[in-house]
């Protein structure tokens, strides 16, 4: 990217934004800021600086002018005694905050202006920045969206994490397969966040507790616990255009006592050094490998730890601004728990009301039960995530007893429901079969519960929480998701965001459902033509990063096809990859196959211990090689897999794609956000009616969309049917046969043909004794090649093809994180 490009989204900035006379002034404020800064901390001028040190300048000199903001948005906060959310989430996906900041502060154009007098470039400087290793999929990309959103809405909100030390891994492809390398992201200090050490505080693992009676009253004492201290780091979520920011909180483990001295002076240095060592892996890293016990202990470390900080800081806040008066709580504050991994607030709000302010149960049950809401994101079993009863009884005792006493009132409530079955109040129960399940206790105890597509919540209600919602239907509602347009519109396809505000003015910045006036504009043949030529250069400048990350580039006249997400089998790269392959044989097993060249881009990381992900990535890392290899085939098909995908590729990779791909089983995505960003720029989906794939059919009609595959009634009646038979599929299509067989011939890996005798195994007979091709790619093969021919020739109609982008361009508003946030403000906060 180019300062010209990059300055595109400031054109005719509405009111809030610096005159051209106030950013010449502004301009030379900032030249003297960064000169001044290379100066002062690295001793240092422009030449002999490093890029690093540069970055430092420029990031340090945006911050400057965040803080200034910041204290007054803080000042407003605390005048205005307004209710505030606490946003509670495992993992927060950021990406890069440099220039998604000058956006948001309307700065962009003065820094621009700043860095082309002294000779510098954009692209050069936003690489040094690194993408917080804080998340890793949707999940976290969601949680960064809505705080984007709260901020620019001017909604009072915290963000709650942990500030890990280490994201998830760095990818490396390395000898054809995944490699997991540490991704040390705090290397170089983090530049935006800011300590804040009023406000540590402790958190207690293990012990055992006490009970006595203190006037009149039981009181629960934990005793001999081990005790960590939370130390917490903000980082701005600036506003757009409004002076508002938001904090995220970052919590670190620390241990209370540094050093053991007497250990270390008798030389005695690892056992000194431990209780320290031990505190500390709580925040080391993202998502701990759990298949072991020592991985499932550190992982409820985390949970808790996060929350119980989280929640004594807000009511040490609440206290400071109402006293004790608790029965005001719901009425000032609200906690949202992002998924179950964050469900432990709800016994530790319990714990702190009853245990620290002397509330007795029913009151603080009262005041718990409405100031939790909960967003289920899966209806994947093996998500909904359960806890072993030993391990929470050991480690969280006082945790493990208020959440017997819930689950025995829950039993008592339930059994004047439903008298007499006993199983079916065992699979709705928190505490059952030596478990504690986690979206049991959200789900019971929050006064709100939602989904995050239409879809999803229908299969909350009738399927996963069906039982929960015949007993309270007031609280299920569904929520479709969002992206914020300012990061994934504004900010990473400028060109775009220029032409878009020619043509429908600045409105749509602010609100923008507007994007909806944009329909029109695909029967406009200059347009078109513009819009043509602005994705061409998006696909020139994917290819410069591609270069710079990967040393490979791209054809920018081949279609781009691209599907980039979580590997994970119900999200099915496999069916992708398999019909690459067919394609390849088609290519060379007829000498007159001609077809629209495509280069298919795969981007995911599988999870260390999930084999079968990193079989599929060696499955698709294979099937590239194999073309490669091709004269032929090459010029028609390319596969490229991007190494350690992040927010940061994708920035790039958005703007250039033609076509997005969202194949998972219907019914099993909740919603997905993936297709929102690609259809807010340009690109057309291919993909099953499931999530939000059912929304976006209905903005942009069946003509603007490729949909294939069963539908999510249709699967759930296979798997209760167990009736389904990949291997009459196998044996009937001749294209599947020969695609399949080539996993294990020799064709892919001729030195060891077995290799992915695994993956071949499990889609036609089954892994262990279970269910064959268990997310129906074989089912789903047919109908998806279908589709992919229908495209193919639909691709080929340019004039056609553009006016199918730009009506997906038009709808995109819709998916607008603004409108999602408003939604779950209107409908559940009440901020």
């Amino acid at each position: 990217m180019d300062n010209k490009t990059m300055d595109k989204t400031t054109k005719n900035t509405s009111s809030p934004c610096p005159t051209p006379e106030q950013i010449a002034v502004e301009k030379e404020k900032i030249k003297q800021s960064i000169i001044s800064k290379l100066q002062r901390y690295n001793g240092k001028t422009l030449e002999t600086a490093n890029r690093q040190q540069i970055y430092h300048a420029i990031a340090s000199t945006a911050r400057d002018r965040i803080m200034a903001i910041w204290a007054k948005s803080r000042a407003k906060e605390k005048k205005a005694k307004r209710k505030k959310l606490y946003y509670l989430s495992i993992e927060f996906l950021l990406g890069r905050s440099l220039y998604t900041n000058l956006l948001n502060m309307c700065q962009t154009e003065a820094f621009t202006q700043a860095l082309e007098d002294l000779g510098l470039k954009w692209r050069d400087i936003v690489v040094e920045e690194p993408d917080p290793g804080l998340g890793n999929g949707g999940l976290g990309r969601l949680a960064a969206c809505f705080m984007d959103s709260l901020s620019a809405l001017d909604l009072q909100a915290m963000g709650c994490t942990i500030r890990y030390e280490h994201g998830l891994f760095r990818q490396k492809l390395t000898g054809g397969q995944q490699v997991e390398v540490p991704d040390d992201w705090l290397e170089n200090g983090n530049i935006w966040e800011v300590p804040a050490v009023d406000d540590v505080v402790d958190v207690h693992f293990d012990g055992r507790v006490v009970t006595k009676e203190v006037d009149g009253r039981t009181v629960f004492e934990l005793e001999d616990s081990r005790v960590v201290e939370a130390v917490p780091y903000d980082m701005p979520m600036v506003g757009y255009e409004n002076e508002t920011v938001n904090s995220l909180r970052m919590w670190r483990a620390r241990s209370k006592n540094s050093l053991d001295l007497s250990a270390f002076s008798n030389g005695q240095y690892q056992d000194a050094m431990r209780e320290t060592e031990m505190a500390e892996l709580i925040s080391k890293i993202l998502y701990p490998e759990d298949t072991h016990f020592e991985g499932k202990s550190l992982r409820l470390s985390q949970s808790y730890f996060f929350v119980s900080a989280s929640l004594q800081y807000a009511l040490k806040a609440f206290k400071k601004e109402h006293g004790a008066n608790w029965s005001l709580l719901p009425d000032k504050v609200v906690f949202h728990i992002n998924d179950t991994h964050p469900g432990f607030a709800i016994p530790e709000l319990m714990r702190l009301l009853i245990d620290q302010e002397g509330l007795g149960w029913d009151e603080a049950w009262a005041i718990t039960t409405r100031s939790i809401a909960y967003t289920n994101h899966t209806v994947m079993p093996e998500a909904l995530e359960r806890w072993p009863e030993d391990l929470v009884r050991r480690q969280l005792p006082r945790i493990y007893m208020i959440l017997e006493e819930v689950n025995r009132r829950l039993g008592q409530r339930l059994w004047n429901r439903f008298p007499g079955q006993w199983d079916r109040i065992a699979q709705m129960s928190v505490i059952s079969h030596n478990y504690i399940h986690m979206a049991n206790l959200c789900v019971s105890s929050c006064y709100s519960v939602n989904g995050v597509s239409q879809l999803h919540g229908n299969i909350l209600k009738k399927e996963t929480f069906k039982d929960y919602y015949s007993i309270s239907p007031e609280k299920f509602s569904a929520i479709t998701n969002g992206i914020t347009h300012r990061r994934w519109l504004m900010a990473c396809n400028p060109e775009l965001t220029a032409l878009i505000t020619d043509a429908i003015g600045e409105s749509w910045k602010k609100e923008p459902e507007r994007m909806s006036e944009l329909a029109p504009f695909a029967g406009d043949a200059a347009f078109r033509e513009e819009f043509a030529k602005i994705k061409r250069r998006n696909k020139e400048r994917f290819n410069q990063v591609l270069m710079a990350r990967q040393k490979m580039s791209i054809d920018p006249d081949f279609m781009l096809d691209v599907q980039v997400k979580r590997l994970h089998e119900y999200k099915r790269q496999l069916l992708n990859a398999l019909h690459v392959l067919v394609l390849y044989n088609r290519i060379m097993d007829n000498p007159n196959f001609i077809m629209e060249p495509r280069t298919f881009i795969f981007g995911a990381k599988a999870s260390p211990g999930y084999h079968k992900a990193k079989m599929i990535i060696r499955f698709i890392l294979a099937v590239a090689r194999l073309i490669d290899a091709s004269p032929r085939a090459r010029k028609m098909l390319r596969v490229v897999f991007l190494e350690n995908y992040d927010v940061s590729y994708a920035e790039s990779l958005m703007p250039a794609t033609d076509v997005s791909e969202q194949l998972s089983t219907a019914g099993k995505e909740a919603s997905g956000t993936g297709n929102m960003k690609f259809m807010m720029n340009g690109a057309v989906t291919i993909g099953t009616k499931d999530g939000a794939n059912v929304e976006i059919f209905e903005r942009v009609g069946e003509e603007n969309i490729y949909i294939f595959g069963m539908r999510a009634r249709r699967v759930a009646a296979l798997y209760k049917e167990g009736s389904y038979s990949p291997m009459s599929i196998f044996e009937a299509n001749a294209e599947i046969r020969k695609a399949l067989t080539q996993m294990i011939d020799g064709t892919l890996f001729p030195e060891s043909p077995a290799l992915l005798q695994g993956l071949y195994h499990d889609l036609l007979i089954g892994a262990r004794g279970g269910m064959a091709d268990t997310y129906f790619v074989l089912k789903d093969f047919g109908s998806y090649a279908m589709a992919h021919q229908r495209l193919g020739r639909d691709f080929v109609d340019k004039d056609n093809w553009l006016k199918k982008a730009i009506i997906n361009v038009a709808g995109s508003g819709f998916f607008s994180s603004d409108r999602t946030i408003s939604q779950y403000n209107q409908e559940i906060w009440h901020l």
